[in-house]
């Protein structure tokens, strides 16, 4: 019988503009993303991208389920998705900003 274990599934604060791992799903595990909720620390707007990558393929266009969305000064996004993932699918994001912190909520199956 599958466990289903609710957590939260990666938290970081990415340096600026640069390609950050978030969430990989552990082997013999599938995952289901509930939210993703990205915060602005900082004093000026900032934007980010979230990448769903498939077996931790190089990162593609194809990828990208949201591409420089802003996030005004001292706010935050959050997207609630659904999103559902197998093992060695990676979550990849991106910030324009170092005062940016992305959170990943949802359930592990395994």
């Amino acid at each position: 019988m599958a466990t289903n274990v609710y957590k939260i599934l990666g938290q970081s604060a990415p340096s600026a503009t640069t390609d950050t791992d978030v969430y990989t799903v552990p082997s013999a595990t599938e995952s289901v993303i509930s939210t993703i909720i990205i915060a602005n620390r900082g004093a000026s707007a900032g934007t980010f991208r979230v990448a769903l990558r498939p077996d931790g393929a190089a990162i593609a266009a194809t990828h990208y389920i949201a591409f420089d969305v802003p996030v005004a000064a001292t706010d935050s996004t959050t997207l609630s998705l659904g999103i559902t993932l197998d093992a060695a699918d990676v979550v990849t994001v991106q910030c324009s900003s170092a005062d940016m912190t992305v959170s990943i909520f949802g359930t592990e199956i395994s």
